[in-house]
């Protein structure tokens, strides 16, 4: 008979294994036997930002409730799509929407995109967010390129590399000093003073938090102390997932809101006013983001017609 120890640990791992590398493959199959090129950029649209992924010439798309094992999107402004295409003649995969703990999700589960990224040939990932502004220098409509993070739930134990760990992804410990790619964060500043975002282009370190509810006045002191620049619910743990497979990681918050840190302020932070300056922005961002896709190298620029 079944301990109540051994029930609990038994319940207690089952999200660890949900998807083995098997499940992610056949997932990463399903997909590609739809398509005939490889995608080398994989990209993810945070909130009011999924414009990006109408860029896409030759679209091929997918609903995440027809895709074998994906999670679905509860969020408004995340569509819920994966769609495929070329961006700027480079081959690319778009999450138009992405998943959050605050949703309900294990972690292992938000975070299993970035493994079918990996299986589907991507090369580099990048990732957009909306957030709230921490450092006092920055302005509502400001981009700040992540060049670090702080990752809250990771502190208390909920790490998506948490379990088991699988080789043929990656390492058991994998290192994050290096988690933000440098050359891909220049690269950034570059196409942004061509196109003339240099005034509102920024450099920082992102904080994750579980949500869904907005920091307190304390807690956005707190972490504005620990050294966080801007505060939002989700990307930290793509990252993670991402550099455990070994692809390339650029990010970028687009600060929608000034985190509340004076008890005398009657401001309030909403999710309206995230999808507004989202909607405000996003031309910008979707030049920016495109024309950084047409310039990134990558090992397999000369055999992306794979299948």
């Amino acid at each position: 008979m079944t301990t109540l120890v051994e029930f609990l640990n038994e319940s207690l791992l089952l999200p660890l294994h949900r998807y083995s590398y098997e499940e992610c493959r056949a997932t990463a199959d399903w997909l590609l036997a739809q398509m005939n090129v490889r995608p080398l950029v994989g990209i993810v649209c945070g909130s009011g930002l999924g414009g990006l992924a109408e860029m896409l010439k030759d679209q091929v798309a997918f609903n995440y409730k027809d895709i074998p094992n994906f999670p679905q999107s509860t969020v408004h402004g995340h569509a819920g799509r994966l769609v495929f295409g070329t961006l700027k003649g480079k081959p690319c995969v778009c999450m138009q929407g992405r998943f959050h703990l605050y949703e309900g999700y294990p972690i292992q589960k938000i975070t299993l995109p970035m493994r079918i990224f990996k299986l589907l040939g991507v090369e580099t990932v990048i990732l957009t967010n909306a957030a709230g502004g921490l450092n006092q220098d920055y302005r509502v409509g400001d981009v700040m390129i992540l060049k670090d993070h702080l990752n809250m739930p990771g502190f208390a134990g909920n790490n998506p590399l948490a379990g088991p760990n699988d080789e043929r992804f990656g390492v058991r410990f994998p290192c994050m000093s290096d988690a933000y790619d440098r050359d891909l964060q220049q690269l950034a500043f570059d196409v942004g003073a061509e196109l003339g975002y240099s005034d509102f282009l920024r450099k920082g370190v992102y904080c994750v938090l579980g949500g869904p509810s907005f920091e307190t006045i304390a807690e956005c002191r707190m972490l504005h102390k620990l050294g966080a620049d801007a505060v939002g619910m989700s990307t930290v743990h793509e990252v993670i997932v991402a550099r455990h497979c070994g692809m390339r990681v650029f990010a970028l918050s687009l600060i929608t809101n000034q985190a509340v840190m004076d008890y005398e302020s009657e401001e309030k932070a909403n999710h309206e006013e995230v999808l507004e300056t989202g909607r405000l922005r996003a031309e910008q961002l979707e030049r920016l983001v495109s024309n950084m896709v047409m310039r990134i190298e990558h090992n397999s620029d000369e055999n992306i017609n794979l299948y």
